[in-house]
């Protein structure tokens, strides 16, 4: 583990991590109420408007539904990082190239698995 401490900085990658982790809840607070249900009252509503209304609360909640799935890897990168496990593949136990975790550190995968 101490040659792949070597070829990445950690401390760097779990700063990054935290940072991005700290964005989407913050993001996640901020937009707690766009999913909320639509009123049904079309007199104070329009039938568009409400239509309307209803296509940003499904989109809302799916921007949610991908800041936890986002969350996730995040928190499952940093407990490898905590582990000693990073920046080893999760399928096959192999390293994952440097480039492909300086990408995106929280890469769970080889190229290789990824495309399984």
């Amino acid at each position: 583990m101490a040659n792949r401490a070597e070829a990445l900085d950690l401390t760097a990658l779990k700063d990054r991590l935290l940072r991005e982790r700290s964005a989407l809840l913050s993001r996640r607070e901020a937009h707690r109420d766009d999913g909320k249900p639509v009123e049904l009252d079309q007199q104070s509503v329009g039938r568009l408007s409400r239509m309307d209304a209803m296509q940003v609360q499904a989109m809302a909640r799916e921007s949610d539904r991908r800041r936890a799935t986002r969350l996730m890897q995040i928190d499952a990168a940093l407990q490898r990082i905590e582990d000693g496990e990073f920046g080893y593949c999760v399928a096959c136990g192999e390293e994952i190239a440097p480039k492909r975790l300086l990408h995106d550190p929280a890469i769970p995968t080889c190229v290789a698995c990824a495309g399984r």
